[in-house]
Parts: C-alpha cells; sequence; structure tokens
C-alpha cells in the first residue's frame, strides 16, 4: 500500500467511501448519511461486505456507487463465524488487504477518493484509510449519551465491574447501574461485544472528524463536553427525510434492507383503525424474548384492550401459545413490518420498544411516546433518556426475574392510551419531533455540521 498524494482535476466531485458495519440497524443511518451528501453534490460509493451484499433483498434507486469488501465470511457473515472474536479477527484482517484493494482501484479512476467515513466498530479502517493519505470521518451509531459513557470505560475512568451506586459522568443525569450499557453493567457477560464496544474508540485520535447520529439539541451537554476532545459534529437524525423536513424528494425509506417487510397488511389493517387506538410492538431484528417474556407480553397485549401490532420473528413464533390469536379480536401478528410508515400512521398511539437507538430516533422523530423495555447493550441508558431525560415515554419495570409481567404491560399501555399522564408524555413527544425536525432542516444545527463537513472535504 504505497502512500501516494493522489491529484484532483479541476473539476473534481467530492468523494467519500462509506463503509457501515455489516449489520441493518448500522447500514441505515450511514445510507441517510449519504443521502444528504449526495444532495449536496458529493459522490458516495457505499461498500458493503460480500455477505451483506449476497442477503439484501431490495435496493431502491440511489446515487450510490455499490461495491463490496470480504470479511473473510461471504457466505454466511458474522452467524458462519466460530464466535464475535474470531468474526472481529478475520475481519480486520481480511477486510484491510480488501480495502486496500477497493481504494487502489478507486484512486486510479476518473474520480478518486477525498474522504473514507468508517463504522467505529471497524477501526482498523483507520490506517488502510490513511496509508493512502485520505481524510478520515468515524461514524459514532449509537447516542452521544452512550458514547461517552464507553469512551470513559475504554480510558479506565469509569472503573469496572461497577462498585458505585450512583455514576456520575460528565454532561450525563444522575446513572443507576442498571442505566449503564450491559457490557458494563454486567461486566464480564460477554468479552466480545464488550471490546468491539470499546476498541472503537482505539483509533479515534487519528480521524478528522466524529460524525455523531445525533442532534445538539436532544444531548448538549454531553455533545458540549465531547467536543471539547473530539472534533464532533452532530449530524442526525439520519432517518429518511419524509419522517422530518422532507426536502430530500421521495426519501421515504432507508433503501437498503436484508428483511422483506409485510407492508401492505399492516397499513391496510392500520387504516381500518381510530386515531390513536393501535399499539406498535417490536424488539428489532437481534435479540429475541424469553419463552416466558413471550406469553407475559401476550397476555398483558389480549388484556389492554387496545389494538396492537405485534412484530414476532419467524425463529419466536413457536414460543406463542397455541390459540393466543384466535384469542385475540384486536391484535395483528406479524414477522416484520415497515417501521417508519407504522410510525406515521395515525392509528398508532404508543410504541413498545427496546429502545435500539435506531429505533428511538425513528419514534422521536415522529413524535410517538413509548413504553421501554430493553433487552441488552445501548438500549438500557437509551430508555433512561426517553423516560428520564426526554419525558417521552414509560418504561415497563420487569420483576426480580427479568420478566415484564402482563399486568405492568396491561398497567403501562392503559396509563398512555387512557390518561392525562400519557397526553403529556405524547405532547413532550411532539416537542422532540418539532426539535428534530429543525436540526436537520435548512439552517438548523445537524444541517449546518454537514455542510461544514461537505466544505472541508476538498479543501
Amino acid at each position: 500500500m504505497a502512500s501516494k498524494m493522489w491529484e484532483r482535476k479541476k473539476n473534481h466531485v467530492a468523494h467519500c467511501v462509506v463503509l457501515p458495519y455489516p449489520s441493518q440497524g448500522h447500514i441505515n443511518p450511514m445510507v441517510q448519511f449519504s443521502k444528504r451528501l449526495v444532495q449536496r453534490g458529493v459522490k458516495i460509493t457505499l461498500v458493503n461486505t460480500v455477505s451483506i451484499s449476497n442477503t439484501i433483498t431490495r435496493t431502491n434507486p440511489t446515487s450510490f456507487e455499490i461495491e463490496t469488501i470480504s470479511d473473510g465470511y461471504d457466505n454466511g457473515g458474522l452467524a458462519s463465524a466460530e464466535g464475535i472474536e474470531a468474526y472481529k479477527d478475520t475481519f480486520s484482517r481480511v477486510g484491510s488487504q480488501t480495502l486496500a484493494d477497493l481504494l487502489l482501484k478507486l484512486q486510479s479512476s476518473s474520480n478518486p477518493v477525498d474522504c473514507v467515513i468508517y463504522d467505529a466498530f471497524m477501526p482498523w479502517v483507520v490506517d488502510v484509510s490513511k496509508s493512502f493519505e485520505l481524510k478520515v470521518a468515524v461514524f459514532l451509531t449509537q447516542a452521544c449519551s452512550v458514547n461517552s459513557i464507553n469512551f470513559h470505560a475504554f480510558q479506565k475512568s469509569l472503573q469496572l465491574p461497577i462498585s458505585d451506586t450512583e455514576i456520575l459522568l460528565p454532561g450525563l443525569p444522575k446513572l443507576a447501574p442498571e442505566d449503564l450499557p450491559s457490557f458494563l453493567f454486567k461486566y464480564g457477560t460477554d468479552l466480545g461485544y464488550f471490546d468491539l464496544l470499546l476498541n472503537q474508540f482505539s483509533e479515534i485520535d487519528k480521524v478528522d472528524w466524529v460524525l455523531a447520529n445525533t442532534f445538539y439539541e436532544l444531548e448538549a451537554e454531553v455533545v458540549d463536553w465531547l467536543a471539547k476532545i473530539w472534533p464532533l459534529k452532530t449530524i442526525g437524525p439520519c432517518v429518511p427525510s419524509m419522517c422530518l423536513d422532507k426536502r430530500l424528494k421521495d426519501d421515504k425509506e432507508y433503501g437498503i434492507s436484508i428483511y422483506t417487510p409485510n407492508a401492505e397488511a399492516c397499513i391496510k389493517w392500520l387504516d381500518d383503525k381510530p386515531k390513536g387506538s393501535v399499539v406498535y410492538v417490536s424488539f428489532g431484528s437481534r435479540v429475541g424474548l424469553s419463552e416466558e417474556q413471550t406469553e407475559e407480553l401476550a397476555w398483558g397485549l389480549r388484556d389492554c384492550g387496545s389494538y396492537f401490532i405485534w412484530v414476532v420473528r419467524d425463529s419466536e413464533q413457536g414460543r406463542l401459545r397455541k390459540g393466543f390469536l384466535e384469542s385475540s379480536e384486536k391484535g395483528l401478528i406479524v414477522t416484520w413490518c415497515p417501521q417508519l410508515e407504522v410510525l406515521m400512521h395515525e392509528a398508532v398511539g404508543c410504541f413498545v420498544t427496546h429502545c435500539g437507538w435506531n429505533s428511538t430516533l425513528e419514534t422521536l422523530s415522529l413524535g410517538v411516546p413509548v413504553i421501554s423495555m430493553p433487552l441488552w447493550t445501548d438500549q438500557l441508558t437509551n430508555a433512561k433518556l426517553l423516560v428520564d431525560v426526554w419525558k417521552m415515554g414509560l418504561k415497563a419495570i420487569a420483576d426480580g426475574k427479568g420478566v415484564v409481567r402482563r399486568e405492568t404491560m396491561k398497567r403501562c399501555i392503559k396509563e398512555i392510551m387512557e390518561t392525562e399522564k400519557g397526553n403529556e408524555l405524547r405532547n413532550s413527544a411532539i416537542k422532540w419531533k418539532n426539535l428534530a425536525k429543525n436540526a436537520v432542516d435548512e439552517g438548523g444545527s445537524s444541517d449546518k455540521s454537514i455542510s461544514e463537513f461537505v466544505a472541508a472535504l476538498v479543501l
């Protein structure tokens, strides 16, 4: 990988290579950010792994160039690896070589690359990119609050295992141990993912920009603190424009998906329901509920009196007691659905969520109050923010076995759907919806950050 400064022609168009971590939840926000760059005249080459590229089931027309690199597991990705540690090590080794090959090819083209934007989960990208004398931006896919907590753990200024009953960190609310990301709160439970989360900061002192998928007004205090140590720019929420400012024409969905949502059935069912009458329930694509939790949630939904849509993946359908659907006249269970369309629908009045960051930004951008049921990693911290800081939801408190009981779920749903407290949460959600729209709209905080980033690309 010989170092060389590539000459730009007079009509050179700023060109960014964008590398998401090979997971749907990481691809989506980076694709949305890329659309904002294309709107400003930047050429984008989106780079997926071969394994992810092979599983994409639908791709809307985009103005991106599409390329692939190898993670060393072309026929199955992480699922075919011996574990997260083996995957991480192999991806670093094979990915470094195949990325170098790709950059060499692109630098020999008529429009060479100016900058590589990489997902923080792949810190090895930095040295490869710098060997080509390229500018580098790291893309943080989690909340700045979570990034700050993990960074303190990386620096060892947050001592592990946690012994304090109260955690005080700059720019953050007072946290209990159970409000921390699960790999810190339950230190030692999964060291592979623990290393992945902490090592995302291992090369951060070498990058030219730190791009965060949030907006300033949402996390102002912690953003101000991080901006003193990183070249930080808030550029979110990275969700389709039709949820926010509507400046990107026809940008209604992310456009690249490894799942096939049952869009028609969901929307048709919602169209027949009164405004604000439906509870939407989804726990993302990664972690499932236990059989006991599935049953408790099922009966809580059946007994709450509200309509509900519940996303239950194929692999989890067997956890539903036989006859449950027949006993519930108000429910629709699907294996997947178009979440953005569902949250945008006026019939939806509440979102029961695992509080993944993408789902959090989506519900926040669309003004839908939540019932939080966090399962692992950053979801615990996001739930704390949604309920206690942004005040747009309730937390469904689990019992001593870690199970949210049916009575608890029923009580939470009724409180949001039927009481004055629910109206207060809804008003708060609408406040954040308006602030999110303003951030990405012309002249907003995120819009300015993106413009500044683009202006600096070819300096």
